[in-house]
């Protein structure tokens, strides 16, 4: 992915990034706490936090162009958010950060969030958790937003050690549907059944700095068996451009790959421009900030090696 997939620790070099293709998504993202995000200062000396500036300048965004109503869809108003993050910078293995600092995976793993920075998952994320925290009325709150942020990240929405984030991307859209906070759409877009296990976090273990715990693997690996009863529906490259007009603006896009024991490499949503052409909205590795391909989806996902389709999921209220 640029999945849970499984947050990782890989990038410090070329090699590195290329190792981000084989991980799952949820592999190291950091996020900022309110007190580790970076301030400025205004004339008058008081400081500024760049990230709440952004949670209140983007959900006044939403509520002044009406996206915030509930018969608003939640996958519109979150696209309107990564319009304003555009050009943000990419910013991979960020949820591992307290790893690499000597923290226990065993022990409840620290909510870690920013507006600032993004991975191509953390950016889906916190559009939807702007997007939902836009719903109340009154001021946003960093504390309501971070809330949000950890029913989608964590496996039931509770947050407990390391091995209660949903690491591998497709749990995330199953988990996530059982709880009403998306649809998987496989099914209904013609999507073909990919029932290969998930191994790929157990059987790459030097990648994940958590599995030295030997709890914390037995864990993963039971994960990983749980999972094989819930097979992935992944739309086929080739079939795309049938079902193309029925993706909408705001449906969660996660890329399929036959890289062995991974679900997914990346994920994204379905963007249309102002003159309908379906495009993806992402935070890319390539690149390096938050942008809208100019390629259409079709051609995105074909130019990706070793793709096989997508998995498509339709973000609700919840």
């Amino acid at each position: 992915m640029d999945t849970p997939l499984s947050r990782r620790d890989l990038l410090g070099n070329a090699a590195a990034a290329a190792l981000v293709l084989l991980a799952p998504l949820a592999a190291g993202r950091r996020r900022e706490s309110p007190r580790e995000s970076r301030t400025e200062r205004v004339p008058s000396g008081r400081p500024v936090d760049p990230d709440h500036e952004r949670l209140s300048a983007w959900t006044a965004a939403l509520r002044a162009e009406g996206l915030s109503r509930l018969e608003a869809p939640l996958g519109r108003s979150a696209t309107r958010v990564g319009e304003l993050a555009v050009g943000t910078p990419y910013e991979p293995f960020t949820l591992d950060a307290y790893l690499r600092a000597g923290g226990s995976p065993a022990r409840t793993e620290p909510l870690t969030l920013s507006l600032t920075r993004f991975d191509c998952l953390t950016l889906v994320e916190a559009c939807l958790a702007v997007a939902r925290v836009a719903d109340d009325e009154g001021l946003p709150s960093w504390e309501r937003f971070g809330r949000e942020m950890e029913r989608m990240r964590y496996r039931g929405g509770e947050r407990r050690g390391y091995t209660s984030r949903l690491h591998y991307f497709s749990e995330w859209i199953t988990d996530g549907e059982r709880r009403g906070l998306l649809r998987d759409r496989g099914a209904e877009l013609g999507g073909m059944e990919d029932a290969r296990p998930l191994r790929f976090m157990t059987e790459h273990r030097a990648s994940y700095p958590a599995l030295a715990d030997g709890g914390v693997l037995r864990e993963i690996r039971a994960m990983e068996h749980r999972l094989d009863w819930d097979p992935r529906r992944v739309v086929p490259t080739e079939h795309i451009p049938e079902v193309a007009d029925r993706i909408a603006t705001g449906d969660v896009l996660a890329f399929a790959t036959k890289i062995p024991g991974l679900d997914v490499t990346h994920a994204a949503f379905a963007y249309r421009d102002a003159d309908r052409i379906l495009r993806v909205l992402h935070a890319p590795l390539s690149g390096g900030v938050v942008e809208v391909t100019r390629a259409t989806l079709p051609e995105y996902v074909a130019a990706i090696r070793r793709s096989t389709g997508i998995l498509v999921a339709r973000p609700l209220r919840g």
